[in-house]
């Protein structure tokens, strides 16, 4: 992991949070906002095991309309874009029965 910038930067994944951007190797990976955030998220706060509800309430808000099952769907949609494997994803990680997890030590 290197904060240089603000850059989070696993393996070859950069995350730029100031430009809302994200690499792998020198590809770049487009991100509509809700992902990008909850991405950014899990890497801001690496190893730390959060529920789907608290990643719902954390990105989509309280008065959000819609439930955790959301968060489900986007963990999906980023493993597919950013993950070399998606079905054995080794950058966010499920602890199951509790929640995801961004490993920093991939």
């Amino acid at each position: 992991r290197s904060e240089d910038d603000g850059v989070i930067q696993v393996g070859d994944l950069r995350i730029f949070p100031q430009s809302w951007k994200v690499f792998k190797g020198d590809r770049e990976i487009k991100m509509p906002n809700r992902e990008f955030a909850l991405l950014k998220f899990l890497a801001e706060n690496p190893n730390i095991v959060f529920s789907k509800e608290q990643l719902f309430e954390a990105i989509w808000g309280y008065d959000y309309l819609g439930d955790s099952a959301t968060v489900t769907v986007h963990i999906g949609r980023i493993r597919d874009k950013i993950e070399d494997d998606p079905a054995s994803p080794t950058l966010i990680l499920t602890r199951r029965g509790v929640g995801y997890y961004f490993s920093a030590e991939s």
